[in-house]
């Protein structure tokens, strides 16, 4: 069984309720439908009930077994926003600010976990003449709501990459990170990522997990302020996992391959088999797990954030329906706090 298998298993053993927050988009109506049929977690649709019903009409959607949450309709509406102004009553949230806010389907959602009513929350697609939430917006509900869990100070973003070829990784799956949340994170940010992406990795997989600090140099081979973050992140990283294997500053190949590795990084304990990728920017996370997928042929599954309270899935608005279903799964089985 792959991991992406097992991680189906699980989901569908746990029966837990997860929000779809872009209900003006049909991946997600299909994706809700998929759910149901797959049991991989009960969805919940998030928005206009009466716009919802119509879509799924016009696109022969069948909702049987899915439950809407109408945003300016549902019964549970004040106990959102108590719930709501609560968490964020240092901050000064009124009521009717509260209420407001509300009508986002992001937002709306997040109280909908917080409240205890769902378990966790996927926004993926998106309608141009919609919700279409971008990054931080689909984000920034999460983190004010959901908070970072404990031993945490930031949220990060990974990808679990489903590669073709099982010689890879832990049986053809890696870990990368960050893909899709933090822009430039410094050394002790980069450390708290590579940690908490190795914890994910044992969570999800059950295996050892084996981090390689990614960078241009491997092991000194070049010299520059942007290799010596990650020569210093890796430091750190080891400071802060003692009993963990995390190695770095390495070259993708050299982290990847067997052979390389004996030339590059002989001795390292992670180079040529390492199944999580730390890179150093959003510049080359995001771009790597993009080559990989279109490239190499690899599933892509996330970005999956992690370090919060609460699980939330941000997914690219080039998603397929697939893409949704899998990490609504992926949300059911995440424990994050």
């Amino acid at each position: 069984m792959s991991v992406l298998d097992s991680i189906r298993a699980k989901a569908k053993s746990l029966g837990r309720k997860v929000c779809l927050t872009e209900s003006d988009d049909p991946r997600n109506l299909a994706a809700a439908a998929k759910l149901v049929e797959k049991g991989y977690a009960k969805p919940v649709l998030v928005g206009d009930e009466d716009a919802i019903r119509k879509l799924a009409a016009e696109n022969n959607i069948d909702l049987t077994g899915v439950e809407i949450a109408d945003v300016l309709k549902s019964p549970n509406l004040q106990k959102y926003i108590d719930t709501v102004v609560e968490i964020r009553k240092n901050k000064g949230l009124t009521p009717e600010q509260a209420r407001e806010w509300l009508k986002d389907t992001c937002v709306f959602s997040a109280a909908m976990v917080c409240a205890g009513d769902a378990h966790g929350y996927v926004s993926g697609g998106g309608n141009p003449k919609g919700y279409n939430h971008n990054t931080a917006q689909k984000t920034k509900p999460a983190l004010q709501l959901f908070k970072t869990a404990p031993g945490n100070s930031i949220a990060s973003a990974f990808f679990i990459m489903q590669m073709p070829d099982n010689r890879f990784g832990h049986d053809g799956v890696l870990f990368y990170a960050d893909c899709g949340l933090n822009i430039n994170p410094n050394a002790d940010q980069l450390a708290e990522i590579a940690v908490t992406t190795a914890k994910t990795f044992r969570q999800y997989t059950g295996a050892e997990p084996k981090v390689a600090m990614i960078s241009c140099s491997t092991k000194g081979s070049a010299k520059d302020p942007i290799i010596e973050k990650v020569v210093e992140a890796t430091a750190k990283a080891q400071a802060l996992a003692p009993n963990m294997l995390i190695d770095g500053e390495m070259q993708f190949d050299a982290a990847l391959l067997p052979e390389i590795a004996a030339k590059k990084a002989p001795g390292s304990p992670v180079a040529g088999q390492a199944n999580v990728f730390v890179f150093p920017d959003l510049n080359c996370g995001n771009t790597m797990y993009k080559a990989t997928e279109r490239l190499a042929g690899a599933t892509a599954i996330g970005p999956l954030i992690q370090g919060l309270r609460k699980p939330f899935t941000d997914v690219s608005r080039g998603c397929s329906v697939d893409d949704i279903v899998d990490c609504a799964a992926v949300a059911a089985i995440t424990e994050w706090a």
